[in-house]
Order: structure tokens, then C-alpha cells, then sequence
């Protein structure tokens, strides 16, 4: 072979290297290509999805749609994704436990997207986080433009933009990604809004009363709790568009109207339900949520609810324990919920807990069936350590868990001393012990107050020696046993 065919065949095999293929404008990325398409690239958003996730498959074409926009733009913003199914090592490097989950790298440095699900919000998130908070309005068309633009913008208008609080407004303007930010010195603009002032923040929107003016000291927690109490409807319907402001803001109070938007009679009862939400804008967020809609179902779930309970109310406190509150009346009127919204605000109201049945036969079996209502007289029997798994029947975790657990329960089922018992933690809720991941695994030692969590080793062996250590001749102390970390099993569920 000639000098000149090697060349040609070596330039071939470079450029063939660093071809990366496009679907539909998203760079397609692999363990192969991930560093020089990152390296070339300044902002580079990165999907990394399951093909079986629905969340992904709902986030596909907006994503896509996002992509097609920045691309005709010849924006320095391209958008990527990563089948982290099959790239595994990427999944592993950038520790992925959900899907869909979005990456924005900046000059190769990842951030944790925190944006919307739609293309225009995927769009104002990314040019946010690429270039200046606020966008500078120069008249009144590029205003009009822009409203038309967004669902949500907001405005800041000061005559002199590099005073205090144009500076205090452009950092909250950093801050919040759940609205599109303006700023302006035109006196035309002044006009059109009609603010008289030498500033002023004024919240346009597409629904409900369209506007809403800032009143108070330009500070910015002040700022963001305006933005916060006025971005969203009175009511908001959730699904994957509205679910980062719904969650996202600083309003961790929600109450949750579960309810069919076929129904008869669902236009009286949105009317009743946006009465009340009229009394608590910037306390409490008034959600709707599509009792017919199949993606709701876990949600439902997760409140013990069912299709055929629709219409209901319940109000959730978000948080690290995330407590429920039901109402006492069944009542869907505004001075019903108004009541019951209030009584909560006054701290009035007892937590709502689910709990199913004892079932007749909870004890047939080595490992004993706990619901809530059962819980203390088994779990909390001092004359027994009692070992408690908290499952989802859902998890996969759980599942392979099963058998193993099944064998540990097997070889307890004659001891007088020890007790191997389970507990739906989807329908069943404790006061005061708080499941946030499945399974979860604890311990309720004999003559004791404590209870000790299970880390170890999920396999026959390391559970049987945790239990016994814990029995009246082992009595070893409180996380001398099964407190070595555990490696992360982390189960590959869908983002709500």
C-alpha cells in the first residue's frame, strides 16, 4: 500500500471515529464518544434514559423538539442522551438512580438539571444556566414577544439597572429556574405597564388574573416568595409538565384533589376547590390530579386511594417524613376545605395513616404478616426480638429478596424467642418509624426501646447472625452488628 492510500485510510478511520450519530438532533452518546463530545462542546445537556421508562418515553419528544430549536438557533447548546441500560459504565460513573435523569455539563463540569419537562422550559433552563439570568427588553414588542413566549415571566424594571435592586433581582433571577426572567430601563415599557415608579417587579401569566405587581423591599427571599405564590394557577393539574414547580418551589404544603375530569359533576367541584385555594396563594399549593390517568396510579397509591375513592382530598406535607392529613368530612365544598387547610396551618390536625386489616391467617406462615394496625402488639412485644422488613411489592429489590427471607423465616418458625415478620409499607404507616426506600430491614431487640437498622448483606447468612447477636445469649450493643455500609442497590425506578 502506497503513502498517499494509508493516509486516505487512516484520515478515514479518524474521521469515522469521531462521527457521532443524531436522532432526531440529539447527539447520541456512547462510552466511546461520551468524553470528545463533551469536550467539544461548551453546554451539553445529557439524558440518560431507560428505553422501558415511561417518564423517558413522555420526555422524548419535547426533548427532541428542544434539541431541533437550539440547533436552528446555531445555539453553542446541543442536547445529548445516554441509553444507560446498555452504557452502563456511564450510568455507574454518574451514579444514575432514576429515569430520566439530566446532566449539564459546562465546559465538561456536570450540574444536576433542576428544569421542566416541556422544549420551551428544557430551553429557558439551559439558556438561563448558559448566559445572562434576565433577558434585557429594549421595547415594547420584544416585551409582547416574550409574553408570548412564555407561560410565566417575570419582569424587573428599574431606571437604573445597575443600582441595588436590579443587582438583588438578577440574583434571584439566577436562583429560580421555574420562570423566564426580564429586565428593562425603557420608559416605553414603564408605560405599557403602567408603573410609576423609579422600580418596580411585575409576574405576567398566561392564566387566573394574568399579573400580579411586587409590593414589597427588593430582597431576595422576599422576591422568590413572590415568584413562588404567583407562578402557578390556583389550581394546578399535575403531570410531567407541571411537576418541577409544583415540587421545585419553596411552598411544601400541598392539597391534593384526586378526581375524575370526565365526571358529572367535576366543574362544580373545581369551582368549590378554587375557592378555597383563593385564601392560602404563597401557603399552599392546590393540586389536581387526573384520577383516570394511568401515570397516577402509583401516586394514588402511595395515598392508599383507589380509582373508584375519586373525588377525595388530601393534603401532604412535604418533607422528610412526608405527612398525610385527611379530612373529616367527606365534603368537597370551599368552606370544607377551607376549614380543613386552616386546621392544618393551626397544627389542629392528627397525621393520616394508612393501615389495612389484620389478616386472618398473619401468623400462619414462618414469616408473620404486620399492618398497622397489628405493628405494636407484635414488632413492640418485649418478650421477643422481632426482625420487621418493610417492602413494596412493586421493588425488585424486595422480590429477590423474597425467598432468602422466606428461608430466614423458616429457620426461626420454632424459637420462642425470635420473631421474622414483614410489612407492606405502600398500605401501611407507623407514627414514628418513617420508610423512605424499599426494602427496608430493622430490628426490635427483646427488653428494649431501640430500634436498630439492618445494613449488612441481604443473604441468609449475614441475617441470621444480625438476629441471633441481638437474642438474649449474643446481647451485642446497638451497631456493633450489621452497621458496616452497605454497597448501594439502588432500585431503577421511574421519576414521579
Amino acid at each position: 500500500m502506497n503513502k498517499y492510500l494509508m493516509l486516505l485510510l487512516l484520515a478515514t478511520i479518524a474521521l469515522t471515529k469521531s462521527e457521532v450519530q443524531e436522532e432526531e438532533d440529539v447527539l447520541v452518546l456512547t462510552s466511546d464518544n461520551f468524553e470528545e463530545v463533551v469536550g467539544s462542546n461548551k453546554f451539553l445537556l445529557v439524558e440518560f434514559y431507560a428505553p422501558w421508562c415511561g417518564h423517558c418515553k413522555a420526555l422524548a419528544p419535547e426533548y427532541a423538539k428542544a434539541a431541533g430549536k437550539l440547533k436552528s438557533e446555531s445555539s453553542e447548546i446541543r442536547l445529548a442522551k445516554v441509553d444507560a441500560t446498555v452504557q452502563s459504565e456511564l450510568g455507574e460513573r454518574f451514579k444514575i438512580r432514576g429515569y430520566p435523569t439530566l446532566k449539564f455539563f459546562v465546559d465538561g463540569t456536570p450540574l444536576e438539571y433542576t428544569g421542566g419537562r416541556t422544549s420551551d422550559e428544557i430551553i429557558q433552563w439551559c439558556k438561563k444556566k448558559s448566559g445572562p439570568a434576565s433577558v434585557t427588553v429594549a421595547s415594547v414588542d420584544e416585551l409582547k414577544n416574550l409574553q408570548a413566549e412564555n407561560e410565566v415571566l417575570v419582569l424587573g424594571l428599574f431606571k437604573d439597572a445597575s443600582s441595588e435592586q436590579a443587582t438583588v433581582y438578577n440574583n434571584v433571577a439566577k436562583l429560580v429556574d421555574s420562570a423566564a426572567f426580564a429586565i428593562t430601563s425603557e420608559q416605553a415599557v414603564f408605560d405599557e405597564l403602567n408603573v410609576k415608579s423609579s422600580e418596580g417587579l411585575v409576574l405576567l401569566k398566561k392564566f387566573d388574573e394574568g399579573r400580579n405587581d411586587f409590593e414589597g423591599t427588593f430582597d431576595a427571599e422576599e422576591i422568590k416568595r413572590f415568584i413562588h405564590a404567583n407562578q402557578l394557577p390556583l389550581v394546578t393539574e399535575f403531570n410531567q409538565e407541571t411537576a418541577q414547580k409544583i415540587f421545585g418551589g419553596d411552598i411544601k404544603v400541598h392539597n391534593l384533589l384526586f378526581a375524575s375530569k370526565k365526571a358529572d359533576n367535576m366543574e362544580a367541584t373545581m369551582n368549590e376547590f378554587k375557592a378555597a385555594a383563593k385564601d392560602f396563594r404563597g401557603k399552599v399549593i392546590f393540586v389536581l390530579i387526573d384520577s383516570d390517568v394511568d401515570e397516577n396510579e402509583r401516586v394514588m397509591e402511595f395515598f392508599g386511594l383507589k380509582k373508584e375513592d375519586a373525588p377525595t382530598v388530601r393534603l401532604i406535607s412535604l418533607g422528610q417524613d412526608m405527612t398525610k392529613f385527611k379530612p373529616e368530612s367527606s365534603e368537597i365544598t370551599a368552606s370544607v376545605l377551607t376549614q380543613f387547610v386552616r386546621d392544618f396551618l393551626d397544627g389542629k390536625l392528627k397525621p393520616h395513616l394508612l393501615t389495612q386489616d389484620v389478616p386472618e391467617d398473619w401468623d400462619a406462615q414462618p414469616v408473620k404478616v404486620l399492618v398497622g394496625k397489628n405493628f405494636d402488639q407484635v414488632a413492640r412485644d418485649k418478650s421477643k426480638t422481632v426482625l420487621v422488613e418493610f417492602y413494596a411489592p412493586w421493588c425488585g429489590h424486595c422480590k429477590q429478596l423474597a425467598p432468602i427471607y422466606d428461608q430466614l423465616g423458616e429457620k426461626f418458625k420454632d424459637s420462642a424467642e425470635f420473631v421474622i415478620a414483614k410489612m407492606d409499607s405502600t398500605v401501611n404507616e407507623l407514627e414514628d418509624i418513617k420508610i423512605q426506600s424499599f426494602p427496608t430491614i430493622k430490628l426490635f431487640p427483646k427488653d428494649s426501646d431501640a430500634v436498630i437498622d439492618f445494613t449488612g448483606e441481604r443473604n441468609l447468612e449475614a441475617m441470621t447472625k444480625f438476629v441471633e447477636s441481638h437474642g438474649l445469649e449474643g446481647g451485642a450493643a446497638e451497631g456493633e452488628e450489621g452497621d458496616q455500609e452497605q454497597p448501594e442497590e439502588p432500585e431503577a425506578k421511574e421519576e414521579l
